[in-house]
C-alpha cells in the first residue's frame, strides 16, 4: 500500500458521505480524482487488502440478530461441510481456523428466533454440532495507518 491507499482506508472508516456523488466528495478531500479513488478501492478489494467495502449495519437495531458460530469439522470433510453451511443465505461469511473448532461463521437473521432454527438445520444437514456464541458486548476496533 502506498500513502494514498492508506489515506483512503483511514478516510472511509469514518463514514461515507450521503450525497449525490459520494466518491467525488471523498476524492476531493483526499486530493485525487473520483475515478482514481474507485480504481484503488477496487484494487484493494481484488488483491485482498480489503475484504469488503460497504456499510456496517446493527442487525439488532433493525429487528434482526447476529451470532458467531463454530464447528469441529474433520479435515477430510471440510469442503463438503463448507458447501452445506455456505448454502444458507443467513451465513454472512465462513472461514477456517487452526483450532479444534476449525470452521467459524457468522449468522445474520431477520429475527432473533431464526438463529436457533438455522443452527438446527445446519446440524441436521452436516451431522455436526454447531457451537453458538452470541455477542455479549460489542466493541469497535478501528484501524488507522500512518500516511
Amino acid at each position: 500500500m502506498d500513502v494514498l491507499d492508506r489515506q483512503i482506508i483511514n478516510e472511509l472508516q469514518g463514514g461515507f458521505p450521503l450525497c449525490e456523488h459520494p466518491f467525488a466528495e471523498v476524492a476531493e478531500r483526499l486530493g485525487t480524482s473520483e475515478d482514481e479513488l474507485i480504481r484503488r478501492i477496487d484494487a484493494l478489494l481484488t488483491d485482498g487488502t480489503l475484504s469488503r467495502f460497504g456499510p456496517m449495519y446493527h442487525a439488532e437495531r433493525l429487528g434482526g440478530a447476529l451470532t458467531l458460530a463454530a464447528m469441529q469439522v474433520p479435515e477430510a470433510d471440510f469442503e463438503r461441510v463448507a458447501v452445506l453451511v455456505n448454502a444458507y443465505p443467513e451465513v454472512a461469511h465462513n472461514y477456517a481456523r487452526e483450532h479444534a473448532l476449525n470452521m467459524w461463521f457468522v449468522l445474520a437473521t431477520e429475527s432473533p428466533g431464526r438463529i436457533d432454527a438455522v443452527i438446527a438445520a445446519i446440524e441436521h444437514d452436516t451431522g455436526l454440532k454447531v457451537y453458538n456464541m452470541p455477542k455479549l458486548e460489542e466493541f469497535f476496533v478501528g484501524l488507522r495507518f500512518e500516511a
